[in-house]
């Protein structure tokens, strides 16, 4: 009898034990989530996000950007991804994404070289999270340790998008801070992260208005620029121009130095640096120092991606990334 009693008591302290483990597990992220469901998942993730920046070096800040972009409007549940149905309308259509946001044929190969690998289990969202760290990696930046977890919202909002959580390239300072704060950002992961802009294309619609406007500019910049976005809109709207002119496709410290220089193509980077504001001496830091950038985008990408994953039996595991399952 008491021997029995003592083996249903200790069942129930196991029930227990295992409830709270669970409960813990899901309600947060890891580095090692998928160290046992699927521990080749970062070699699927690089070797295809190696074959496409080699064929293409831009892809790799498109790849990157995409996890930006998820993770600003309502939290990093990969529904950037969703394609628009004749019953949805999703955030690829949205003002800041349309004819923007890019490399969605990219994840597509991605999911279906991991599905291969380990089918069912790793998440879209985390393969964004994944393909920015590696697409950054490959360019010459930093490494680290991407905390995964994450599953699939089964919805979007294009609303959402459009709402303004996306800077715009007009943005003020203000502007950028409060955005950023609204995803548990400070104003140090604001201008680290901002240093993205070292690699990457922006369309002329994003830069017109300061290249002919602004005065805070290089001139000889400002001429160059102008010779492929003319001033009237409507005319070379889609023409691109690199985000950091002095070496576009290698993720360093250029960016910061740009903005030294008044070389910043969007107002809302050489707003980081203008003319003593309170962004200015992180300018500074970063320029002269690689170490610094680097170690602290990197926190700042972690920061980013801990902003309200769906985890436990929240969303979904989707199978396709364009589609709810």
């Amino acid at each position: 009898m008491a021997s029995g009693r003592s083996s249903s008591l200790c069942s129930i302290w196991v029930i227990v034990l295992l409830v709270g483990f669970t409960g813990s597990s899901s309600a947060q992220l890891s580095t090692n989530f998928y160290s046992k469901s699927c521990p080749k998942v970062f070699h699927a993730v690089k070797s295809v996000v190696q074959s496409a920046v080699n064929r293409e070096k831009r892809m790799g800040a498109s790849l990157l950007r995409l996890h930006f972009h998820d993770c600003f409007v309502n939290g990093c549940d990969g529904s950037i991804l969703l394609d628009d149905t004749s019953s949805f309308k999703g955030e690829k259509t949205a003002g800041p994404n349309n004819k923007s946001v890019r490399g969605f044929e990219v994840v597509d190969k991605i999911k279906s070289q991991v599905e291969k690998t380990c089918p069912g289990i790793v998440s879209c969202a985390d393969i964004l999270a994944i393909t920015a760290r590696d697409s950054v990696k490959i360019l010459g930046g930093s490494s680290w340790n991407v905390k995964l977890g994450r599953r699939d919202s089964k919805t979007a909002s294009f609303t959402a998008a459009n709402s303004g959580v996306l800077p715009p390239p007009t943005s003020t300072l203000s502007n950028l801070k409060t955005r950023f704060q609204a995803v548990g950002l400070n104003e140090r992961d604001l201008v680290a992260l901002s240093g993205a802009h070292t690699i990457g294309k922006a369309r002329c619609t994003s830069f017109r208005l300061r290249i002919y406007n602004e005065t805070n500019i290089d001139a000889s910049f400002a001429k160059v620029r102008q010779s492929k976005c003319p001033s009237t809109a409507g005319s070379g709207d889609n023409n691109l121009a690199p985000l950091d002119v002095q070496t576009p496709d290698t993720f360093d410290t250029a960016y910061f130095k740009n903005l030294i220089n008044q070389k910043g193509l969007l107002h809302s980077d050489q707003i980081l640096f203008n003319n003593g504001g309170s962004t200015d001496s992180l300018v500074k830091t970063y320029s002269g120092s690689a170490n610094t950038f680097n170690s602290d985008f990197a926190k700042a990408m972690i920061k980013m991606g801990d902003n309200k994953p769906l985890t436990g039996s929240n969303g979904e595991i989707r199978l396709n990334c364009r589609r709810p399952n």
